[in-house]
């Protein structure tokens, strides 16, 4: 059975690979969601650093 920590280990690297759905799947179509895709069309980066401060917050 997974933990609580893999889980979010799971999301980071989700993350990592495709920010928004890293987002997506933790918060749904909430702001943060609209936040990381907006980021992530700006840049990749900034899209990654959001996605996993969103995610770890």
């Amino acid at each position: 059975m997974a933990d609580g920590n893999t889980a979010t280990c799971l999301d980071i690297l989700l993350a990592i690979i495709l920010p928004p759905l890293g987002v997506f799947l933790k918060y749904g179509c909430k702001v943060e969601f609209w936040i990381c895709l907006v980021l992530t069309i700006f840049g990749y980066i900034p899209g990654i650093i959001y996605a996993v401060y969103a995610i770890t917050k």
